[in-house]
């Protein structure tokens, strides 16, 4: 696949640049595909270093592939004459060096050789080497790397968590599509750089879908691929997230819609959260310790919320080659799914515009607020100063009159959330507006800055 153009980890970058300037331990973190490699290959261009992705491998053969990448970077003859036979050896001939060291999807490592994270503090502590980077895509595997207890635990100098990609930035790999269609690609795709690579920006995004998905494509399997590189029992994780999916929220809701024991269901939820898959949310009100009741679950990827959505329940019928049952379902209800996903986009831009200082006050809390059947889709709070911005997100376009009638409902429910004496402002994110009768509206064009 040809590689495009890096496209936004300035900041990543910029810190992992400060960092090498000294002996650093630095983690480098985050999902399957969402472009760790990309960014430490970047972040390491005109610095001496040694690459080197772990496999599933005799430590031997790592040594040896090792010592061959450390001769082509020094020209020292001794790497391949007398090659080390223990990783004792390699980080002696390492530390002389100065070279930093990259070992890529390290989990591995660990687990065909755990001695290695023993070695590595015994390097650290008294080796006087190049910095090392710790890579890995097994998101519960290198946060335990520097829990209490692991070797590594207090010598780590800085952790980056690689995520995926804003939607501001999903243009610039398709400079073709409209902003409604940057939309439907996010809704599918999220932000991950490698899943983003594998549309072809020269067909639509219904076509792109037919053909990775329902055309058993290279998306087709890889959210259950993911899965599998991090859990056991598959099926079950398959059941929770697609009753998930299907709209079953609450922790009730979606003990009844899959019939699993609730203390057992509290373990899977919870696993599936520290994995960011499932987000686990409360409604955002004034106070933050109080009333920490009602809480929804909600797919935190749009790439697993699509598959769930609109792939998995139909896997039969995509593996008998019968596509025209889930292409109808998806033409059916895909607009529907990407109002959630819009609510997606228009956090990112209030976050945007909070950060700038384009906002009535700068907000230190944001999220969704829902009770008793009512809900708004954004609330934004300061509650020092004790102002609030209620936003409604809408993927279609308005008139006046709804305008009108959405911001009168929003102050109604204000009054419901306890924020008498409070400055309140409401706001609109829609997809488009006939005309814009009021401040705080926002659509599609101001999103992308089209």
């Amino acid at each position: 696949m040809i590689m495009q153009e890096f496209v936004n980890r300035s900041e990543e970058l910029r810190k992992l640049g400060e960092y090498l300037k000294k002996r650093s331990l630095i983690i480098v973190y985050g999902r399957r595909r969402v472009g760790k490699t990309r960014l430490i290959i970047e972040a390491l261009k005109g610095i001496p270093h040694v690459y080197h992705l772990c496999k599933e491998e005799e430590p031997r053969e790592t040594l040896v592939s090792l010592s061959k990448k450390l001769y082509r970077v020094t020209g020292d003859i001794k790497f391949l004459e007398y090659p080390p036979s223990s990783f004792d050896e390699l980080f002696n001939l390492l530390s002389a060096s100065g070279t930093v060291l990259v070992l890529d999807e390290f989990p591995v490592l660990v687990k065909n050789y755990p001695r290695i994270l023993g070695l590595l503090q015994e390097y650290w502590d008294f080796g006087e080497g190049g910095s090392i980077i710790l890579c890995g895509s097994s998101v519960s595997m290198m946060k335990r790397l520097t829990d209490y207890g692991s070797p590594l635990h207090g010598r780590r100098t800085m952790t980056i968590k690689v995520k995926p990609l804003e939607f501001r930035h999903i243009g610039e790999f398709f400079p073709g599509y409209s902003p409604e269609e940057l939309v439907r690609a996010y809704g599918v795709l999220d932000g991950i750089p490698e899943y983003l690579l594998r549309f072809d920006p020269s067909l639509s995004v219904e076509e792109n879908v037919i053909r990775e998905f329902f055309g058993k494509g290279y998306l087709y399997e890889e959210a259950e691929l993911l899965l599998r590189y991090e859990l056991r029992d598959l099926s079950t994780y398959n059941t929770i997230l697609e009753a998930i999916a299907s709209g079953y929220t609450s922790f009730n809701e979606i003990r009844t819609k899959t019939g699993i024991d609730g203390s057992k269901l509290s373990r899977y939820l919870s696993v599936l959260g520290e994995l960011e898959i499932v987000r686990k949310e409360y409604p955002v009100l004034p106070g933050v310790s109080r009333r920490r009741k009602g809480a929804r679950y909600s797919l935190s990827d749009n790439y697993f919320a699509f598959y769930y959505s609109f792939v998995y329940p139909f896997k039969e019928e995509i593996e008998l080659g019968l596509s025209d049952v889930p292409l109808e379902n998806f033409r059916r209800k895909f607009n529907l799914y990407l109002g959630r996903v819009y609510e997606k986009v228009a956090l990112q831009h209030l976050m945007l515009l909070n950060r700038n200082g384009k906002l009535p006050f700068r907000f230190t809390r944001i999220g969704r607020w829902w009770w008793k059947g009512e809900e708004v889709d954004l609330v934004a709070l300061d509650e020092k100063e004790k102002k609030a911005l209620l936003v409604e997100v809408k993927w279609r376009k308005l008139g006046p009159r709804e305008v009108w009638g959405i911001r009168k409902d929003l102050e109604r429910k204000a009054a419901l959330m306890g924020l008498d004496g409070w400055e309140v402002h409401t706001g609109i994110v829609a997809r488009e507006f006939v005309e814009r009768p009021a401040p705080l509206l926002w659509d599609i064009h101001d999103i992308t800055g089209e």
